[in-house]
């Protein structure tokens, strides 16, 4: 997938005058599950030991939509579906990713998941603590060959800028749709406003500003890309536009942003709770509703892992007051009226 999705974005590169702007949006989607490596990686993280999160074993204590997601490596994490560890040939071809393989595809498939279901069949898995952490290994190993051809075709695309002397004056901007978890939680997936998934990487590029690497801790949100887009192409940014524009950051001042505000819809997916909340980089405020109904409070500085919930806490009531101002001021600047029809029947 990473390549045909590069070789489309060359191939309409090259179909361009230089001469003239051009923006191109180049969406990978390699490690979206069901993540499939290219042949060719396989096997190129499987020496690795990863380290479980120290919340792998998280009990979810004072934080009712955590407790009843399905998004636990343990229980949610599926042999066939995610590890492809398939209890017989015909069981794998019903698979849709792998009926729609061609021959060679299919053999070094197999070939490669034979290993790994012999190493799971030889396993004398004393009890599911010893089946979860193994599954949790695979599962980073499986992702992390599957991101490789997603990391190369990304180099692909920077080489072309490069050959074509276009990376001087071309603005890039790396990021995710947002992040993932890595066993933190005893997850995989996404959704939650917790900070591992709620954060999203992002790195830029633009020569003629940012002459030298730099770590930027400013607060930022997808929408505010776009406004910084046309601040720096010159282009008035419209009223409607919800974000806010980051050019000060990037030529090295401060941002105007101070708040972040969340939320997620879908009811139904991983069986995770509808939530909206705002974070101003220290603490958090979430409030749950539909299949839960809660609030949740943190101070990532004395809690960065979200593990302690702080809401209804008499000695943070002030805290919590304020976050509750700050919070129905984003609702109302977002005009979200469904958040806030929820937050005044609260």
């Amino acid at each position: 997938m990473s390549d045909i999705i590069s070789e489309k974005a060359i191939n309409w590169l090259n179909t361009l005058n230089k001469d003239k702007p051009f923006c191109l949006i180049l969406g990978h989607k390699a490690t979206h599950r069901s993540w499939h490596p290219d042949p060719q990686d396989f096997g190129k993280n499987d020496h690795k030991k990863f380290p479980l999160p120290e919340n792998f074993y998280d009990n979810y204590d004072k934080r009712e939509a955590a407790k009843i997601q399905e998004m636990q490596i343990s229980k949610d994490l599926l042999l066939d579906y995610d590890l492809k560890i398939f209890k017989s040939e015909e069981e794998r071809n019903k698979e849709h990713n792998f009926y729609r393989m061609d021959i060679d595809d299919k053999q070094k498939y197999r070939e490669y998941y034979a290993k790994v279901k012999k190493d799971y069949d030889n396993h004398q898995f004393k009890n599911r603590k010893e089946l979860t952490e193994w599954k949790y290994q695979r599962y980073m190993i499986d992702y992390l060959n599957t991101a490789e051809s997603m990391d190369r075709n990304i180099g692909k695309v920077l080489d072309y800028l490069d050959d074509k002397n276009l990376s001087d004056n071309t603005i890039v901007i790396y990021m995710s749709d947002q992040g993932f978890y890595m066993g933190e939680h005893g997850w995989f997936d996404k959704r939650f406003m917790y900070e591992e998934s709620f954060r999203t990487p992002m790195i830029m590029r633009y020569p003629q500003k940012i002459n030298k690497s730099r770590e930027v801790n400013d607060l930022l949100m997808t929408v505010d890309i776009a406004p910084t887009m046309l601040e720096i192409a010159g282009v008035e940014v419209p009223q409607e536009i919800q974000g806010e524009s980051f050019k000060s950051i990037i030529e090295g001042g401060k941002g105007k942003r101070d708040i972040l505000y969340y939320h997620y819809y879908e009811d139904g997916i991983h069986n995770v709770s509808p939530h909206f909340g705002v974070s101003d980089g220290r603490y958090k405020l979430i409030r749950f509703y539909n299949k839960v109904n809660a609030w949740e409070l943190y101070d990532l500085s004395l809690d960065p892992r979200e593990m302690k919930n702080l809401y209804n806490d008499p000695k943070h009531s002030s805290l919590q007051k304020r976050m509750m101002k700050k919070l129905k001021l984003e609702i109302q600047k977002q005009e979200d009226s469904e958040a806030m029809l929820i937050f005044e029947a609260s």
